[in-house]
């Protein structure tokens, strides 16, 4: 349903904490510009965990009304708590959302039957098509695939943003789940092996920087100019490395922001600014790409 590149937002604080509405603005006007095809706000990236209810819910209701309808909006709205998640999907869908983007349930660490009904629980709730969430790393369960094909098969489970780190794991979605429904790479720097298998795009952080870059590579990969997409995602590694590797995300990407003047170098607790020494090399690749 949804392919190319599409942003996982960072959600700008002011100093003292506050959400910085001007500067996500200018960072939704930037992708759009950049050719992004959707955006993606109140996920992992923008630092959903620590928003409130109410924020959370005005986050994705300010990019849904700055986007107007130019992109389409895939809102984060995933929860550990399944009635949780409902509410926010359903909050989403009425602020204009056109989809949803759910992770899987984190530190319960569901069953694959729990994680199925987790699922079935909210697609029921909701008209929204919904983007499955697997990043393992970060829930410590791994959606596996033949739960997957059960999820497939729900119908406004649309798809799923895929972070296992395994290729193998990604070619048995591929293969089972059928033609219709989209794999998009949840890693930078996997997009190229995704894309290259089948997958039909990634949610990305590395836009943030080089919206056109990441896009282009996504449209040749898509259209099976591998050459072109593999020049593209090779040149891009060495930031793309950076942003992944440097500090947690959204640290290098909202630091990389607001050395360019994008944004506040703001994160909310348990987050913090990078230390010197990975800050100055995250400095020397954005030299390097000609982004200072």
């Amino acid at each position: 349903m949804w392919s190319g590149c599409l942003t996982a937002l960072i959600t700008p604080f002011r100093e003292g904490g506050a959400v910085d509405y001007e500067a996500l603005g200018r960072v939704v006007e930037a992708q759009i510009a950049g050719g992004v095809q959707g955006l993606v706000p109140a996920g992992s990236t923008g630092e959903a965990a620590t928003l409130t209810h109410e924020e959370h819910a005005q986050v994705v209701r300010a990019v849904v009304e700055m986007a107007r309808k130019r992109v389409p909006v895939i809102a984060g709205t995933g929860s550990n708590a399944t009635a949780e998640a409902i509410r926010l999907t359903q909050e989403a869908e009425r602020a204009g959302a056109d989809g949803a983007l759910l992770i899987s349930p984190y530190y319960n660490r569901p069953p694959q039957e729990g994680i199925f009904r987790h699922y079935q629980a909210v697609a029921a709730a909701t008209r929204l098509p919904l983007l499955v969430y697997n990043i393992p790393s970060r829930t410590a369960s791994n959606i596996l695939p033949d739960t997957m094909v059960r999820l497939a098969a729900i119908p406004n489970v649309v798809g799923v943003k895929e972070a296992s780190g395994s290729m193998g794991q990604v070619q048995a979605v591929l293969s089972t789940c059928g033609p219709d429904f989209a794999v998009l790479s949840g890693d930078d720097a996997m997009t190229l092996p995704i894309m290259t298998a089948g997958g039909r795009g990634v949610i990305a952080v590395t836009s943030h920087l080089v919206p056109e870059r990441m896009s282009r590579m996504a449209a040749a990969l898509a259209a099976g100019r591998l050459g072109e997409g593999r020049a593209e995602a090779l040149a891009l590694f060495p930031l793309i490395d950076a942003l992944m590797t440097l500090d947690v995300n959204p640290i290098p990407v909202k630091t990389a922001l607001a050395l360019r003047g994008v944004c506040r170098e703001e994160f909310r607790l348990p987050l913090v600014p990078m230390a010197p020494g990975p800050r100055e090399r995250l400095r020397t690749v954005l030299q390097s790409h000609g982004l200072l």
